[in-house]
């Protein structure tokens, strides 16, 4: 999504703002600034770039409705969710200062676009580590693969659903004509964020903060 702010009432575009802010100081606090490794801060700042080009390389042919790959799940698996929301809020304000973006919009952009995989991500990675086998096949399939998709259409539901409640557009066209190309790129997200996280735990592992060798592997 990319949405724009003349699509929602004022109350909505400022409450948004303002959550995010409200985040955004929140991730800020929750990160151990002085402990990170400098592979870390390496890492977050090569999925910054990257996740960038996802956000540029976009199709769409309507005001506010784009599709483009979210890498919110590898995020969230890279650096955990906190950094992970930090860098989508650092893209952003990127994308605005290049003039890419409505920068009234930026609260519902993170919050509709980037929150819900993330905090999803989270979740099942939590309940994974429950619930389910502590071994590599489990990581990358449950928690990269399938989460990739389902974190994609969690946005995509979200996005959708706030601008049927704005008005914006009504809700057989989003529904017939837009949610559909979301169940493709779904398969796009997931076949990345699998591929992604693969390669990085067998080339990068120390890049994956929420991997552990004596967890996935030597058990």
């Amino acid at each position: 999504m990319n949405f724009l702010a003349g699509q929602f009432a004022l109350p909505w575009v400022w409450g948004a703002n303002g959550l995010w802010l409200a985040i955004l100081l929140l991730c800020i606090r929750r990160v151990a600034w002085r402990a990170l490794p400098p592979q870390a801060v390496s890492a977050w700042c090569g999925a910054c770039v990257v996740l960038m080009g996802f956000t540029l390389a976009k199709a769409g042919w309507q005001p506010g409705l784009a599709f483009h790959l979210l890498g919110g799940t590898v995020l969230t698996l890279l650096m955990g969710p906190w950094l992970a929301l930090l860098a989508v809020s650092l893209v952003q304000l990127a994308l605005v200062a290049a003039g890419l973006a409505d920068p009234l919009a930026m609260g519902l952009n993170v919050l509709l676009s980037y929150v819900p995989p993330v905090l999803l991500t989270a979740g099942v990675l939590h309940w994974a580590r429950q619930r389910l086998a502590p071994n590599l096949f489990v990581y990358v399939f449950v928690n990269a693969f399938l989460t990739g998709a389902a974190g994609l259409l969690l946005a995509a539901a979200c996005g959708l659903l706030a601008l049927t409640l704005a008005g914006a557009y009504p809700v057989d066209y989003l529904l017939g004509e837009v949610l559909p190309f979301y169940f493709l790129l779904a398969w796009s997200e997931a076949f990345t964020s699998g591929l992604v996280t693969a390669i990085l735990i067998v080339y990068r592992p120390h890049w994956v903060a929420t991997f552990d060798d004596q967890r996935y592997l030597v058990n």
